[in-house]
């Protein structure tokens, strides 16, 4: 497969943003991540399987055509199996491999297009997939780890929840019918629970409302494609979150940077399709004035440092490998890098939330055990006095 120039090569715009509004796109970055779709559901664990079983399929000598007609009648995703057969269609049409990808972005991540975009220069389609197919994988397998991670809490945080609408609906409206009788003056926890408990007795429906109302009001400064700048600028200000998601965007643009820089991409147009790769509007946003910058023939560390979005590390290694023109191999060493990075922050991430949870638990149940106690020994002192 011979190298073809940038033009034939990039994500056809006009078709992918056509078919995200028809799809309605324009999620965070786990949703593309986590839940590649069509119409119907597909797994990542079917994308990772293609994407290993076509990469077996051309290193072994069989071409596209062929290893995508095997992999269809073999695969056990029906929504899968028509994505395969409209690629082949498309290839048959004249497409090549990347361009009939990309009409399925919502199969397809961005980074996974961006990817295969490389494979058109250096002619390596299995070596790609392969790459892909272990890409895939680490993200499964984060995947795995969070949700490991987080069950047990989210089990705990749901029965307390339970628990807590039981006793406000059920228990607690008994105890105040006889705290009212008594004519006692009950103690300030007391008198707070027991109004919360009127509150979500009689006031659920202002409860409901302004859930509603906050909800809507949500999605229409966040959700969508219009909402995705506020939406990722806030999920950068969260903590630890917003710093997992911020070495996400690192690690994807430098590994798609390097492979398409190591291909022999044209510097601009590879700082382009490994932007629109993180799915990080502050990332296309900054390197957008990074690639007018190289198409007027500045440099490359000097407008990344004026970015803002790169650490210390990334600098460096960029600097180096712009000054040596091994800038492929240095970024290479930065996704690497960056990977690790994101595999112990998402471990503290995970190992953050499930003490919270259980505290947040505790903190209920004792207010709740510390109000019904003080409102009985207030009682009983009364009585007694």
């Amino acid at each position: 497969m011979t190298a073809q120039p940038i033009a034939s090569l990039e994500v056809p715009r006009d078709a992918t943003d056509a078919a995200s509004r028809g799809a309605g796109t324009g999620g965070s970055w786990f949703r593309e991540q986590f839940s590649f779709s069509i119409g119907q559901s597909v797994k990542g664990d079917v994308l990772m399987a293609f994407s290993r079983q076509m990469a077996s399929f051309l290193e072994a000598g069989i071409p596209v055509l062929e290893s995508l007609e095997i992999v269809g009648e073999e695969t056990s995703s029906e929504p899968m199996r028509t994505v395969i057969a409209e690629i082949k269609e498309s290839i048959q049409r004249g497409l090549s491999f990347a361009d009939a990808v990309a009409v399925h972005p919502k199969v397809f991540p961005s980074f996974y297009r961006a990817m295969l975009v490389s494979a058109e220069y250096t002619g390596r389609l299995d070596s790609v997939l392969n790459q892909l197919a272990a890409y895939l994988e680490r993200d499964l397998g984060a995947r795995r780890q969070v949700k490991s991670a987080l069950t047990y809490p989210i089990i705990v945080l749901c029965v307390a929840v339970v628990a807590m609408i039981v006793m406000s609906v059920f228990v607690l409206p008994k105890f105040s019918g006889l705290y009212r009788s008594l004519g006692a003056k009950l103690p300030l926890p007391t008198r707070m629970l027991l109004g919360i408990t009127d509150f979500l007795t009689t006031g659920w429906p202002i409860l409901l409302g302004v859930v509603g109302f906050v909800w809507l009001a949500t999605y229409v400064l966040f959700g969508g494609a219009r909402g995705k700048p506020r939406r990722d600028r806030m999920t950068m200000r969260v903590p630890v979150i917003g710093n997992l998601f911020h070495l996400i965007s690192l690690e994807r643009f430098c590994r798609v940077l390097a492979a398409l820089a190591t291909a022999g991409v044209p510097l601009p147009d590879a700082i382009d399709v490994s932007a629109d790769s993180t799915d990080n509007s502050i990332f296309i946003t900054k390197l957008a004035v990074v690639r007018d910058v190289l198409i007027r023939g500045g440099g490359l560390s000097a407008p990344i440092i004026d970015s803002g979005i790169f650490p210390v590390a990334a600098r460096q290694m960029i600097r180096v490998g712009e000054r040596t023109g091994a800038l492929g191999q240095q970024l290479s060493k930065a996704s690497n890098y960056y990977e690790r990075e994101v595999t112990f922050q998402l471990k503290r991430a995970t190992d953050m939330f499930e003490p919270m949870v259980i505290l947040l638990v505790g903190l209920i149940v004792g207010f709740v055990a510390v109000a019904q106690v003080a409102a009985m020994y207030s009682i009983f002192s009364q009585v007694k006095g």
